[in-house]
């Protein structure tokens, strides 16, 4: 059809011009114009598609990298567009097999070929009709049409240039032919053109010159037209400056006067589109470039421009390489390869620094327009134009600069093609969209008015001063008067939404009407109505269609497509302490097409640069605060001291050391300090959270501070981890205490944060510290809860067992024992009130049950090893029981037991870890009564009126809950939940109240043979021995406790049959017979279940005081 038409079209003799300028109205030119363009780019974005997924390994169709079809894709190239499927049916057996797998793969991207082929019929039909209409083009006047013209060359020049960039095109078409037939029967009726048009343009430039032959004149006209805007726009960053281009205040006089000109669209118009047709035009229709001097000055000067043009996405044209390549081949152009040569060479040379100097102007000249229309936004209504054409340019630079850093030339200034001062230009572009988008209310209501107080007045004296009016033309512009005359501020205040595209498409559908040759209405004779038009349709996109000229003047989704690009000017752009404040910018709305992906990625290292620079800052604070640190004091006092008393003076060599303090005196404020480099850091990066709270990519909304808020969570959790310094191997850790002390500067610093940027620092302190009271933090890493746990575990209390480190009951603490093994740590430093209280405050009531978790892991494995041995000498410890009043089968019953120091042993190791754990529990305690005093009354309050005769699973309940603010209880609620996991199936109630029961007889009968143990002497100085035996007490009274609660049985009773058992003790003649006898009053004096009264029954008190009196006797009073 499109060649019939094609031929027919131009054999038209005058008589049918003639007709054709009556019943121009039918030919609907506007509309197919609008309608192919359109149509033209969905065609041009799926070429760009196929050819992307036909490039990519991992996207590629299987049916081309099969080994199976490897044959069949051979013969379908060599064989091409001819495929016999009967003679290659060897080849292609394996399409036959898979043959509906085929056409449902292959489908869309045979549609989208058909697509091209009917694209490209539609196109030739329009080319024609508008040459046999002789349109006349006039970017000045009939600016529309013009561009809808010159927009259609383009694209359908770039879809079948992409479509010789497929290579494997042939592949696709012909496969899905031979799966087609071989399902139907019948070749595909589209196969035979399809395969033609594809053979037609191997060689693309080529076939589309010739086809354009027909059409230079009307091309040629068109692109003419643009000598009076492109030299004018084309212009250098001299010349802008000397013209003071953009700027409200040169000229203060005439800063409410409306911006127009007859040339209103073509201000803001791309020069990258510009310079697209010029390039792309004169290569197909290049006849003229020899003819006429107007043509080639402007090929040549968009020639000068770049070397590269935009096809579509990230493809681009070499635009020099290409025309000298072209022109090579062709006869009577030899005289253009030295313009093309000596045009790249000027690119290359200059053009680098050139547009660096537009760049640099544009950035001052945005900056001045966003703050001249921030401080007074009426502004926008008249000077709304300087907006569009501010983005406008601005774009057109960023662009140049994509596509030329993507392919950096061969240059000697490399750094002309890179700009670490970009975030700033991108920056003032976000801020002038988001003025109009703010008062788009000011902006509408200017042009509303002016609309109908002038453009409409304007348009009908213009109407009236015609000579000749059609009737279709008549009726056009009457409904443009009365449109523009309707229009009332009524309207806009009751919040109507104003649709003017029916009044543009009517202007265009004019400018064909008035723009065919013989037309009745010229618009070229009329060119006062083409000035009125062109800014009436200016005037009423300000109306309903800012949004779309946005996307025209200020779309930058073509990073997207360049993402290295991107990235590298963040990087660069992010290492300016100057651009740090303009960074969001760089994942701001500019890129609203682009991926969520790449948005997410600036917006994280822009957070953790702001991290990184924020906790440097607290680390500085922190290690100021930690100079004034009482563990500091010492040596300052001594100084003192020593200078008071006119002791000797330190060295000439010696640097005296710095009081805290020092560092904030000054000498000279030009002096800048690492911390004032920091701050101000800081101050850059936070500016830039401030551009907007949020802004949305693709639906979702994206929050920058959450961001940071993530960042900081993150880092703050591993800072806090560091600032512990645990050392697995050596068992290093830093004192609770010195942690706190860091940890609460670190926060004071952060909170100062929020003099910066808006953000709940609260919040986040909240949820790094509440992490750090569990096991793992949110991100499966360590916290300090599971470190000391640890090393309370490890260091100190397995030290502890062993008599290494002395529980001190005196002072609340353990303490080093004197050794000749230097211990790594000072076990006082950690565990006195002081380091407790710190511990409670870090990890809190949930680090402390995570501890005490693990504190009834170690006390259930002893436990169990001690019934084991009670088990061992189940018979003997029987008859001990029965047999405890007559001294000689004791003795006798003595020497058949065996394991008695293994037993006090474990029991002692129980009774350390119960007696650490009843020191953490009192530091909870005070913690808890410091920060919420009125939970804890009530607990307490429950706590008392609860009692163990009670039912045992109400009393429970509220001694866990009491037990976990740290409050003592009688039953220790953890270790009977612990004793009663730990008990099996098999074994009943009555089995392990025995073993239980014999147990204590085990611990009693045994306490005797702790007098042989020399360190079994009792410390005054401590409150308890050497050995921790005193450590027994806890353990008896915890553990009997916990057991026969579980088991149901009276406590008290047990314990007095303990005590009867435990007054063999008295019979021993030892050394350290006294130290043990305190035992025993121990262990009465801290049970909530046996009374002095029942000791005495059993164990005389005068043995208690005579006890007390030799063990005092030992102990050295120094005084000092």
């Amino acid at each position: 059809m499109c060649h019939k038409t094609y031929r027919s079209i131009h054999c038209f003799t005058e008589d049918h011009i003639i007709w054709t300028g009556i019943m121009a109205y039918q030919f609907k030119l506007a509309e197919k114009l609008v309608i192919l363009n359109d149509r033209g780019q969905g065609v041009l974005i799926r070429m760009n598609h196929i050819k992307k997924v036909c490039t990519d390994p991992k996207r590629r169709p299987s049916y081309f990298t099969d080994k199976s079809t490897e044959s069949a894709v051979k013969y379908i190239n060599r064989k091409f567009p001819n495929i016999d499927i009967r003679g290659g049916s060897q080849h292609l057996s394996s399409i036959q097999k898979q043959k509906s797998a085929v056409l449902e793969g292959l489908h869309s991207y045979y549609e989208s070929f058909l697509d091209i082929m009917e694209f490209r019929d539609n196109v030739y039909e329009l080319l024609n009709t508008i040459d046999a209409c002789q349109c006349y083009f006039n970017i000045a006047s009939n600016f529309d049409l013009t561009k809808n013209y010159l927009d259609l060359v383009v694209t359908y020049a770039s879809v079948i240039y992409m479509l010789s960039r497929i290579d494997d095109k042939k592949v696709i078409v012909g496969m899905y032919n031979c799966a087609y037939e071989f399902s139907n029967g019948n070749s595909d009726p589209s196969f035979p053109r399809l395969g033609q048009m594809f053979i037609e343009y191997d060689h693309p430039w080529k076939k589309l010159s010739e086809e354009f032959g027909p059409h230079t004149k009307s091309v040629t006209e068109a692109l003419l037209s643009l000598q009076m805007v492109y030299p004018r726009r084309n212009l250098s960053a001299e010349q802008w400056r000397s013209a003071q281009l953009l700027s409200l205040l040169a000229s203060p006089a005439a800063m409410l006067s409306p911006a127009c000109c007859d040339t209103m669209a073509c201000e803001y118009l791309s020069m990258e589109v510009m310079e697209r047709w010029i390039l792309i035009g004169f290569l197909l229709c290049h006849s003229s470039l020899n003819t006429n001097a107007g043509s080639q000055n402007l090929w040549k000067m968009a020639l000068r421009n770049g070397l590269y043009i935009t096809v579509v996405r990230d493809e681009v044209l070499n635009i020099h390489k290409l025309s000298e390549d072209f022109f090579d081949n062709l006869k009577g152009y030899s005289k253009r390869i030295p313009d093309i040569k000596e045009c790249k060479e000027y690119v290359i040379t200059n053009c680098g620094a050139l547009r660096r100097e537009k760049r640099h102007f544009l950035r001052s000249a945005l900056k001045e327009l966003t703050k001249v229309l921030e401080d007074e936004p009426a502004l926008l209504g008249p000077k709304v134009l300087f907006v569009f054409m501010a983005l406008s340019f601005s774009r057109d630079e960023v662009l140049w600069l994509v596509r030329h850093a993507e392919n950096i030339p061969k240059t000697k200034t490399p750094e002309d093609y890179t700009d670490s001062q970009m975030a700033e230009l991108l920056y003032y572009m976000e801020k002038l969209r988001t003025l109009l988008a703010q008062h788009r209310y000011i902006i509408q209501r200017y042009h509303l008015q002016y609309l109908s107080q002038y453009d409409a007045l304007a348009l009908n004296d213009t109407i009236q001063g015609m000579l000749v009016c059609p009737e279709e033309e008549s009726v056009l512009m009457s409904s443009f008067v009365s449109t523009l005359s309707a229009m009332s501020l009524k309207h806009l205040d009751a919040g109507e939404e104003f649709d003017l595209k029916p009044f543009r498409l009517d202007w265009l559908r004019l400018q064909a009407y008035t723009s065919i040759g013989k037309a009745p209405l010229a618009l070229k004779d009329y060119p006062d109505l083409a000035k009125v038009m062109n800014m009436a349709q200016f005037h009423t996109r300000m109306m309903d269609s800012v949004n779309e000229l946005l996307c025209e003047t200020a779309d930058l989704s073509i990073f997207c497509f360049h993402a290295r690009v991107f990235e590298k000017l963040f990087s660069q752009n992010s290492e300016d302490v100057s651009m740090q404040r303009y960074l969001m910018a760089f994942p701001n709305e500019e890129i609203e097409n682009q991926s969520l992906k790449l948005c997410v990625t600036f917006l994280e290292e822009i957070s953790r640069q702001t991290c990184t620079v924020v906790l440097e800052i607290c680390a500085e604070q922190c290690n100021l605060h930690e100079k004034l640190l009482p563990k500091h004091s010492a040596e300052t006092i001594s100084t003192a001291r020593n200078k008071k008393l006119k002791k000797s003076l330190p060295k000439k060599g010696d640097v005296p050391k710095e009081k805290p303090g020092t560092e904030s005196l000054r000498k000279d404020r030009v002096i800048v300090t690492n911390l004032d480099k920091m701050h101000q850091a800081l101050t850059e990066l936070c500016t830039s959270y401030n551009i907007c709270a949020d802004f949305t990519v693709f639906k979702h909304i994206i929050v920058p501070a959450e961001f940071l808020l993530t960042q900081l969570e993150i880092r703050l959790n591993k800072v806090i981890v560091q600032m512990a310094n645990y050392n697995q191997s050596t068992h290093e850790i830093a004192r609770p205490s010195d942690l706190l002390s860091g940890i609460q500067a670190y926060v004071t610093s952060l909170h100062s944060l929020s003099c910066y940027i808006n953000i709940d620092v609260t919040r986040l302190v909240k949820n790094v510290l509440l992490q750090q009271t569990q096991p793992l933090d949110s991100y499966g890493a360590q916290t300090i809860t599971t470190l000391y746990t640890n090393w309370f575990l490890e260091g100190l209390l397995r030290q502890a067992s062993s008599a290494l480190i002395v529980h001190c009951p005196t002072t609340q603490c353990f303490v080093n024992q004197n050794t000749e093994n230097e211990q790594s740590f000072h076990a006082e430093e950690y565990s006195d009130i002081c380091g407790l209280r710190s511990l409670a405050e870090l990890i809190g009531p949930y680090g402390l049950k995570f501890l005490n978790e693990n504190l009834m892991w170690h006390i259930i494995s002893q436990v169990g090893e001690l019934k084991k041995l009670v088990s061992d000498n189940m018979d003997v410890l029987v008859q001990m029981r029965a047999n405890f009043e007559n001294p000689e089968a004791m003795s006798d019953l003595q020497k058949k037991l065996t394991g008695c120091e293994n037993v006090l042993k474990r029991m002692t190791i129980i009774g350390v870890i119960l007696s650490f754990r009843s020191m953490v529990q009192g530091a909870l305690e005070e913690i808890m009564d410091r920060h919420c005093p009125f939970l804890m009354r009530p607990i307490k309050c429950l706590k008392d009126f609860i009692y163990p005769d009670a039912d045992i699973k109400v009393t429970l309940s509220v001694y866990e809950m009491a037990s976990a603010a740290g409050l003592p209880c009688e039953i220790d609620p953890a270790l009977v939940s612990a004793i009663a996991n730990m008990q099996s199936d098999n074994s009943s109630i009555e089995e392990e109240f025995k073993i239980s029961c014999l147990l204590l007889v085990f611990i009693a009968v045994s306490l005797p043979t702790l007098c042989l143990d020399p360190n079994s002497f009792y410390s005054r100085e401590h409150g308890g021995h050497q050995n921790n035996i005193h450590c027994l007490a806890t353990a008896v009274n915890h553990v009997a406790a916990a057991m026969f609660t579980v088991q149901r049985k009276n406590i008290q009773t047990q314990l007095q049959e303990f005590l009867k058992l435990g007054q063999n003790v008295e019979r021993v003649e030892i050394k350290n017979r006294d130290s043990v006898y305190l035992i025993l009053h121990m262990i009465v004096e801290q049970s909530p279940f046996l009374s002095q009264d029942m000791l005495e029954m059993c164990f005389p008190y005068v043995l208690l005081r005579n006890a007390y009196r030799e063990v005092h006797k030992i102990f050295i009073h120094t005084m000092g």
